[in-house]
Formats: C-alpha cells, structure tokens, sequence
C-alpha cells in the first residue's frame, strides 16, 4: 500500500505538469484569437502578452480551487486509495482528451472536463450518493448561463457599436465622435468585472469598494467611471491627433486580451491544478478520511505552486496544436467568405437548413480585406475589443464568485454572437463556418458523456489493481495519444492544406495555415 501512495502521487503530480500545459494548449485560442485575427499583433507576440497576465492570474485562483478540490464529491467516506485513484484518473483521461481536441483544432471545456471526470471516478468509486449533485447542478448551469450571457451580450453590444461605427473603425472623424464613449464604456466594464468582481477578495480592493461602491450606490459609481474613461479618452485622441485614432480600438482590444488572459489564469488554473495539489495534500497528511476531507479543503496553496502552474500554462500557448485550436475558432467567425474549416455532413446540411429560414441579408461587417503584410484580416479591431472585453468580464465575475466557469465556451459564444450581430454568416461559406460552430457546440455535449465513462472505467482500473493499474494507465495514455496524434496531423494535411496565394482582389485562395500561423 504505501508504495502505491507514494507512485500515484508521484504520477498524480508529473500528470499535473502535463494538464497545465493541455490546458494552455487549448484554451490558447481564446486568449488570443480576437487580437491575432484582427491582426493587431502577430500570434507570438500576442502569446508572450497573454502568457504574462496567465501566470500573474494564476496567483489569484485560491477561490475557484476550493470549488473544484472539495466540492464535486465527499471526500471524508473515501479511503486514501480512493482519493488518490479519483485525482490520478482524472489527469490520465484530462491530458488524453484535451490533446485530442486541440489536434483537430476543437476547442473544449476543460472546466466541464474536470467536473464531469471527478462526477465519473466518484461515482464508479463510491457511488450515486458520494456525489454532490446539487453542486454540480450549480456548476453546470453557471456554465450554461455563462454561454448565454456572452453570447446574447456580445450580439447585442456589438450591434449597438456597429451602428454607431459602421465599417469606419479607423475613420478619424468618425472614432473622434464615437470612440471615446465606446472606449469609455469598454474599460468601465472591463475595470468593474475585472477588479471588482474578480479581485473582490484582495484586501485593497475590498477597502476600495466599501469606500465607494457600498457608500454612493454602484449604478453612480459606474456612471462616473464611464464619463470619466470617455473624458480621458477624447484627451489622448486631440493629444496624438494625427495617429491616435488609428489605434483606439486596437488598443481596447489589447487591453481586453489581457483582462482575459488574466481571468483566465485566475478561473482554469483549478482544471489543471486542484487535482495534483489536493492528491499531494491528502498523500503528505495521511490519517482518517475525515481529516483528510478537512486537510483537502483547509490547507492554502503556496503561491510558488499557483505561479508555477501558471508558467506551465503559458507555455502550452506556444505549441502547434495551440495554433490549430486558434485558427479554427478564427476561421469560423470570420468576416471571409472563403475559409478553411472541417465539418460533418450533417452539420453542413443543418447549417444550410437554418441559413434558409434566416433568409437573404446583407452583411454588416466591413468588407474582407487583406493587411499590409498581406494577410487575412478575419475581424475588424471594433469587433475583436467586444469580443476580448464581454469574455473577460464574465469570467472575471465567474471567477469573483468561486464559479469554475468555462473560458472556452465563453470566448466561443462570443465570437458567434458578436459575428451573427455583423452577419458573417451571410455569404459564402456560410454553411461551412455555421456547419463548425454546430459540430463545436455538439462536441460539448460528447465530451462530459466521455469524461464521465472514461474517468469511471480507468478509476476502477487503478483502484483495483493498485501499482499494476497504474502503469497500465500509463501505457494507455500514451497509445491513446500516439493514436489522436497520427489521426490529427493527417486531418490537418487533408483539410488545411495550401490553395494558392492570396491576391488582394480575389481576397481568397489562401490556406488558413498560411494567414494564421506567423
């Protein structure tokens, strides 16, 4: 027995290193997908930025770990083994099943991956009522509602702007009318969920809204820091008249990205982390399942592990499947009539179906252009600050309230939300971008079936067989990854292969590897 404690930990937290960097490979594309396409930055320099602010949220998770390390199931009817087989397969399916996502460029919860990974070793460990369903009913529907939010706000806003904006994001006239109160309500929002809602708990910024908030009323307050930011706005565009305006939105966009990425750390360091640290915990401690509950739920996490966590992330924004999980998602909010995007039969097919009830519209978004560079530009800056600013501000209020709340599926609604309010759909591949949302959101409802068996069947396996199940495991996890990894990169030749190069007055013809990967 105790040389199998002392195995699981050790794989339990080799397996965290890997998760960490699983997760920053696939959720990469949402931190980065709104500034690289509306290319304001090329994908690397828009990475080490969003990198930095990952690891620097990182060190603000204490809350949401606490929701994913004590309150799936009830720790204090386990035994030692239990716990340990719970946590150690829950990184062997987690690593399995975001590696294979991220290859064929999908992008996955890797929230609803854990939460349901920990519901199926619970449940074929212990049971029906070792679980807690109502709080994972909570934190299912705070994902649900999550998506609905950012989509319908990212549509709504988006109109509102577009109305005002046009296609003259970078008209000097036209962003000295409008940008400064644009700009000002972006920030207000983005300083109001980011600061007061995400960082509620951080001792200053308590003191801060007690001061304010709680004295004069939050709706005041708000109207306040929006006149303001518009106020500060309009100064720096009459003090750098003759550029300034050129990068107003560019700038919110940016700004936006890194609220994002620092909700990001704040919010999904508990998908990579909580398992590993809380094995680690239980594995040191020892005792009766009673105070191993109490030890899982009470001992801090040091800020060195929280940080180093958060390196690990960054780090899986570098890779190869990173990029593919970026220009997927790109691609399918694209202002581009012609894009290179995988879908099923069946998905087209219904895509079409809904296009024709919609019936004939024209587009709102700004006519598809290339860059001075001579690459695809998939979103104006107007759009890509609404998409940056919505995401972050409703994981940094998800993140404020201990919500593990998914960054995948909130950047993705609003990516479509804001691309049906300019009507990308409209012409096309319509079908084609439409037909890859369908089959993303329908992976969505597959991945926790799979989370659930999968974690439940290798949680057996390792219970029952001790050592023997884990290197069994072991081996396994690595054939399933030789496999995805054969299938992937054979999927991404057949479908994102060359077509030619791009001319400006054809604006198409060029592949998605070429205009997204710098």
């Amino acid at each position: 027995m105790p040389d199998f404690l002392l195995l699981a930990m050790l794989v339990g937290l080799g397996m965290l290193i890997w998760d960490c960097i699983e997760v920053g490979r696939n959720d990469a594309a949402n931190l980065v997908n709104a500034v690289f396409g509306s290319r304001v930055m090329n994908r690397r320099a828009a990475v080490i930025i969003a990198g930095i602010a990952v690891m620097l949220g990182a060190t603000f998770s204490s809350p949401v770990m606490e929701t994913a390390r004590k309150g799936i199931f009830d720790p204090s009817v386990l035994t030692v083994q239990m716990a340990l087989a719970i946590y150690v397969s829950v990184y062997f399916v987690d690593t399995v099943l975001l590696y294979g996502f991220s290859g064929f460029g999908m992008p996955v919860s890797t929230t609803a991956c854990l939460v349901f990974e920990l519901v199926g070793a619970a449940l074929f460990l212990a049971g029906y009522d070792n679980v807690h369903w109502d709080k994972v009913g909570s934190v299912t529907m705070g994902i649900i509602f999550s998506i609905a939010i950012s989509g319908v706000m990212s549509f709504m806003i988006m109109r509102v702007f577009r109305g005002a904006v046009r296609h003259k994001a970078t008209d000097r006239e036209t962003i000295f009318l409008h940008g400064p109160w644009i700009a000002g309500a972006i920030l207000t929002w983005l300083s109001w969920f980011m600061v007061f809602k995400g960082l509620k708990n951080v001792p200053v910024v308590k003191l801060l809204k007690t001061e304010t908030f709680e004295v004069y009323g939050e709706w005041l307050i708000l109207m306040v820091m929006w006149g303001l930011f518009t106020l500060i706005t309009h100064l720096v565009l009459v003090a750098t008249n003759r550029f300034g305006y050129k990068y107003l939105f560019s700038a919110t966009a940016v700004l936006g990205m890194i609220c994002m990425a620092f909700a990001f750390g704040q919010n999904d360091l508990a998908n990579a982390a909580s398992p590993g640290l809380a094995g680690l915990t239980l594995w040191q401690h020892g005792g009766d399942a009673e105070s191993l509950a109490d030890l899982a739920s009470k001992v801090p996490i040091p800020l060195w592990a929280l940080f180093g966590c958060g390196i690990l992330m960054a780090s899986g924004m570098f890779t190869k499947y990173a990029q593919r999980v970026t220009r997927a998602e790109v691609n399918t909010g694209s202002q581009f009539d012609q894009v290179a995007l995988y879908s099923p039969r069946w998905c087209r097919s219904l895509a079409r179906t809904l296009l024709r009830l919609r019936g004939p519209r024209d587009t709102l978004a700004p006519e598809a252009r290339l860059s001075e560079t001579g690459k695809k530009i998939h979103y104006d800056t107007l759009r890509a600050s609404v998409i940056t600013g919505v995401s972050a501000s409703v994981i940094a209020f998800a993140s404020g309230r201990g919500l593990p709340v998914s960054t995948t599926y909130v950047a993705f609604a609003a990516v479509l939300g804001s691309g049906l309010s300019d009507r990308v759909f409209a012409r096309g591949d319509a079908d084609r971008k439409m037909g890859r949302a369908i089959w993303v959101i329908s992976c969505w409802f597959l991945a926790p079936i799979v989370a659930v068996v999968a974690t439940g069947c290798v949680a057996q396996l390792i219970y029952r067989l001790s050592t023997l199940g884990l290197i069994l495991c072991i081996l396994l996890n690595l054939g399933v990854r030789m496999f995805f990894k054969r299938r992937a990169d054979a999927h991404e030749k057949k479908y994102h292969k060359s077509v030619g190069k791009t001319s400006p007055d054809t604006l198409e013809g060029r592949s998605t590897e070429e205009t997204t990967v710098d």
